[in-house]
């Protein structure tokens, strides 16, 4: 049974989405709702629905009848042959022949090249590695605004600040740190852009602004990398796209970098923001 499970920003896009990688229509399908859509507050804590589209199974109709069964059934009964013994040369062959023959394959799977297209080397997370020239500031905006922020929301953490020239990195670490991060990092991106606006204010050029907790963009990063080859064989074997679910910008760039070098892919993005997604399609030959 073919079924696909989609994320969008109502339900009935998530099913349009689904219908599409499928190949199907509405009344085809059986819908499911796994995710109810939310807008949260300030857009912060806001989800977006999720289904699950099944393709409806069909029935073949029963179109024999009993009688012509049982007619065909009484022309094809025979009596069962007398078994013949076989030759004892061709009882010692057979197994020799499937020796061989195990033989030959397994010759063939070693001969076989390794794919090493969708292979990760090692688990390091490239994009957001950080600048060496980075020092410690112990006073600075970002750590002003964030450690009024977690004491306005009752979080216990402490907030490290880490900058240079154009760029400033913040690490917020401690027993909260989970309700920072939020749904596949949603409030950590919303405290994100909020940091950047309040470093940035009144600044002729713009201050790059990464906020990070208990090293969750790494880890998510080497996450959407083993995504992003999977998706890609997957792609490559169906000959069809796949559309992932929809991302930030960030994430978005970790899929399109990652698949770069896979010769046998090609990425795109497409819908609009905040359901901007990426779509891998299998290279053209």
């Amino acid at each position: 049974m073919k079924y696909s499970e989609k994320w969008g920003d109502s339900i009935e896009s998530a099913v349009q989405l689904a219908l599409q990688d499928l190949k199907l229509t509405r009344d085809q399908v059986t819908v499911t709702v796994l995710e109810q859509p939310s807008k949260g507050f300030f857009g912060i804590g806001s989800k977006l629905a999720k289904v699950r589209v099944e393709e409806i199974e069909k029935e073949e109709p029963k179109t024999v009848k009993a009688e012509k069964v049982e007619k065909n059934y009484k022309k094809e009964e025979k009596p069962a042959p007398a078994a013949v013994a076989e030759p004892e040369e061709k009882k010692e062959e057979a197994p020799r022949q499937q020796a061989e023959k195990k033989k030959r394959n397994n010759r063939r799977k070693k001969d076989k090249a390794p794919r090493q297209e969708f292979k990760i080397e090692g688990e390091v997370a490239q994009i957001s590695a950080r600048p060496e020239d980075l020092t410690v500031a112990e006073e600075h905006p970002a750590k002003e605004f964030l450690e009024k922020l977690m004491s306005e929301m009752g979080l216990e953490a402490t907030v490290t600040v880490a900058s240079n020239a154009d760029s400033v990195y913040v690490d917020i670490d401690g027993k909260d740190t989970g309700t920072v991060i939020g749904k596949r990092g949603q409030t950590l991106d919303a405290v994100q852009y909020l940091t950047s606006l309040v470093v940035n204010k009144g600044e002729d050029e713009y201050i790059r602004v990464v906020v990070d907790a208990e090293g969750y963009r790494a880890k998510r990063e080497i996450t959407l990398e083993k995504l992003a080859y999977r998706l890609a064989e997957k792609a490559v074997k169906t000959g069809r796209s796949v559309r992932l679910e929809p991302m930030n910008p960030y994430e978005r760039k970790v899929i399109h970098t990652t698949l770069q070098t896979v010769p046998s892919v090609t990425t795109k993005s497409e819908g609009n923001e905040p359901y901007r997604r990426v779509v891998i399609e299998p290279a053209k030959k």
